[in-house]
């Protein structure tokens, strides 16, 4: 069973999101806050496995919300949903932590899909903003090569900077799952990350991956 915390200040998307996540069979909402004092309380009696978090709200917002739960609770996944579409926001989540970014705008069968998907420990971007990510170190025009890394290794980056599953690397690749994650554990060791979605901010910036 997934169990999810909603945080958003908009009861009525709240309320919404409470009504397709208690629809599936493999998931539960053990807790709702409108912001981060209620998050942080909840916090303090249940531990869930999935945050589903929005950015603009009282107090403090998710991406500062973001900082303290990978702080001080950092096998809890964090899936940002909001409606902000803006480069500073979207990359300062993922720098966070933030497993995942939605846009508010996104089918609610993404959604479910979104938290089933930063569960497994993968993560999740939003279409709009995975084109954003890539575009916005296009003119770096410093190309930095990391030679610690396998012609397999990079291979499986470039995968993983498509948001592919391992699953879908695999499938690729023509490689068994198994092998897929030792690989992926050998790329967080080597460029020193956490998290999927840090891996692609970091491949991104320091030009690892091929760019359009």
């Amino acid at each position: 069973m997934i169990n999810v915390m909603l945080v958003d200040d908009h009861a009525i998307l709240r309320d919404g999101l409470k009504s397709i996540v208690s629809l599936e069979d493999d998931m539960d909402v053990i807790g709702e806050a409108t912001g981060g004092k209620e998050m942080l309380a909840l916090l303090g009696n249940t531990i869930p496995d999935v945050i589903v978090m929005d950015i603009n709200m009282p107090e403090q917002n998710g991406i500062e919300l973001t900082k303290i739960v990978k702080n001080e609770h950092p096998d809890i996944k964090v899936l940002i949903l909001t409606m902000y579409k803006h480069d500073e926001y979207f990359m300062t989540a993922l720098k966070e932590g933030a497993d995942g970014y939605l846009l508010k705008d996104s089918p609610s069968e993404h959604v479910i899909d979104a938290i089933r998907t930063v569960f497994r420990g993968e993560s999740i971007i939003h279409p709009a903003m995975t084109k954003k990510l890539i575009s916005y170190h296009q003119q770096e025009s410093q190309i930095k090569e990391e030679s610690s890394l396998t012609e397999r290794e990079k291979e499986v980056l470039i995968c993983l900077v498509e948001g592919l599953s391992n699953k879908e690397i695999a499938q690729r690749l023509f490689i068994s799952d198994k092998t897929v994650k030792i690989h992926v554990s050998k790329i967080f060791k080597k460029l020193d990350v956490k998290s999927r979605s840090q891996v692609v901010i970091y491949a991104v910036q320091n030009r690892l991956v091929p760019l359009p």
